[in-house]
């Protein structure tokens, strides 16, 4: 009997993050990836968004495995607010382990027991009956993998995150050999990574940061802080060597960095040699040109840490800036945190440090450039090809690459799907379908899963342009105003003149109190929805802004 595949994605399309991606072959569930990815600005006071899982919760005894392809959390950040409702088997490498453990903790999951299965980055292993294949990539995080399905129509693949690396180093291998094996049979259907399809050229070796910094820490006269992005191990180490070959010590600056750093040590990674390592107490103690202070962090929070020793103002961390220190900052902001670096790094220079600040043009993440993506398309030859991770502009950039390749991909064998939207793959061929999958972001804010929703969030962008506050005590038996209106305003200091403003909401409350009183029916909550819907009508009209309004009724006998 022939195989009949449903592929369909429930986060990563059109976004950055939070790629999940369902393989559905004869009723057994396949999940590649369960991740998150951080807010954007349009989602204030949220911590992480992930994708509705309904699916997986609903059809939880269907699914035979997570494949967890490499330790990033938009791999696998999702994982630990559903495995509870739809536990399964999770395959990945033991630092992809490893960091799913470090996430769980960092959110207070840390009780979770996972059934976890180890595997090599390049390895060959049987689920539900069926031969997967794991094939090593090369990425920011060590052994890191692609993956390959077999099915009677040929192999389901995903490269994963992954350039075209000629380094000698296990941990960060392309693994060219077990692709080719791969390549021998055929490949039904290629999933490939998007999001630097625009790019021409390689990636590498634009990925790498030693040449960029190895002379400047050489040569430093002071201290040389380095801050990273703590997902970036290819980086670090490539910090440590530096340190290595300088005979310096690399000092942890805080808590967070040194849990990093034990969590990839717990798995041989990230291995700082004793001579190379010193604790933060030694700071003050070795010499300055001695020293490497590795700062650690994500997004925003790490740019925070920057901002507040460059400032001075860590109350936690007793270490100041001199100037004869070094920074450099080889972590560049992206759409979502430009702002967050910008002011990062403007504290720095204002400390008077020398700063080296690499731009992400100068130092490129480890994703598939225009000629990466060539390369693994021209090996695999697909028979069809399904562009992932990425916004449209990158799905169609990459659709675009291969339809140019001559290998016979054109628009009859190249789908853009967007999430919830399944391809169907059977003997006669691929069509798509919209099954009425649910899909859509969830949001996590502190330890709420989706209890943020639309509403909330326009309330958060009010508060951001200032509160007013209506206050009314009155009888309803009695229909008597006993004091009141009273009028707050925050958030509004740019006014130089509150007062009018007050009188003419205060104005305008008594009106609408007043009228009520005349009714036979005194109701509360009509006076309260009356007084907030008029004083929003004319707020917008007087101050071209909608603030929060909030009618506060007192009622008393």
């Amino acid at each position: 009997m022939e195989d009949v595949i449903h592929i369909f994605a429930l986060g990563g399309l059109d976004e950055s993050g939070k790629d999940c991606y369902v393989v559905d072959i004869n009723g057994d569930l396949f999940v590649v990836g369960c991740g998150m990815r951080y807010p954007d600005k349009t989602m204030p006071g949220v911590d992480f968004v992930i994708p509705d899982l309904t699916y997986l919760k609903e059809h939880k005894d269907r699914i035979k495995g997570y494949f967890l392809l490499h330790g990033h959390d938009d791999e696998l950040g999702a994982l630990v607010y559903i495995y509870e409702s739809a536990p399964a088997p999770i395959y990945g490498s033991d630092v992809t382990l490893a960091m799913l453990h470090l996430f769980a903790r960092s959110v207070k999951k840390d009780h979770l027991v996972f059934e976890e299965h180890p595997v090599a980055p390049t390895s060959n292993f049987v689920v539900a009956g069926r031969m997967i294949h794991f094939f090593q990539t090369a990425h920011s995080i060590a052994r890191s993998s692609g993956m390959a399905i077999e099915t009677s129509l040929g192999h389901v693949v995903f490269t994963g995150d992954f350039v075209v690396e000629n380094s000698a180093d296990p941990n960060y291998l392309h693994d060219i050999n077990a692709i080719a094996r791969l390549a021998e049979k055929k490949t039904l259907v290629l999933l490939s990574e998007s999001s630097y399809a625009e790019k021409p050229g390689y990636t590498a070796p634009k990925h790498r940061l030693a040449p960029h910094i190895d002379v400047a820490v050489k040569d430093a006269p002071g201290r040389t802080f380095c801050a990273l992005f703590s997902s970036n191990f290819f980086n670090i180490d490539e910090v440590i060597r530096i340190a290595k070959d300088t005979k310096k010590k690399i000092i942890p600056y805080d808590e967070e960095t040194s849990s990093i750093l034990k969590a990839a040590q717990s798995v041989n990674q990230l291995m700082i040699p004793k001579e190379n390592y010193a604790p933060y107490e030694d700071l003050n103690r070795l010499r300055e040109q001695d020293i490497i202070v590795l700062i650690l962090g994500a997004g925003r929070e790490l740019y925070g840490k920057i901002a507040l020793l460059a400032a001075g103002t860590n109350e936690t961390h007793k270490c100041y800036l001199k100037e004869s220190d070094t920074f450099i900052m080889a972590c560049p902001g992206n759409d979502n945190t430009e702002i967050e670096a910008t002011d990062a790094l403007d504290e720095l220079y204002r400390s008077g440090v020398k700063v080296i600040s690499l731009s992400k043009k100068e130092l490129l993440k480890m994703h598939a450039s225009e000629e990466d993506l060539k390369m693994m398309a021209a090996l695999l030859r697909p028979e069809y090809f399904l562009p992932v991770k990425g916004f449209y502009k990158d799905l169609l950039a990459n659709a675009r690459i291969v339809s140019s390749m001559g290998i016979g991909l054109t628009h009859r064998n190249i789908c853009i799907l967007d999430d919830g939207i399944t391809a169907i793959f059977d003997r006669t061929g691929l069509r798509t379908m919209d099954e009425g999958i649910p899909h859509g972001n969830l949001l996590i804010d502190g330890t709420g899963v989706g209890d943020v929703g639309k509403e909330v969030i326009q309330d958060r962008e009010k508060l951001a342009g200032g509160v007013i506050l209506i206050g009314l005590t009155l009888s309803k038996k009695r229909k008597l105003l006993l004091a009141g209106p009273e009028i707050e305003i925050k958030g509004l200091a740019y006014l130089k003149e509150t007062q009018p403003l007050r009188r003419e909401v205060a104005k305008l409350t008594s009106a609408i109190v007043d009228d009520y009183f005349h009714k036979r029916e005194l109701d509360l909550n009509a006076m309260k929805a009356e007084i907030y819907e008029k004083a929003v009508r004319y707020l917008r009209g007087r101050l071209q802004m909608e603030p929060l309004i909030l009618p506060l009724l007192v009622e008393v006998p």
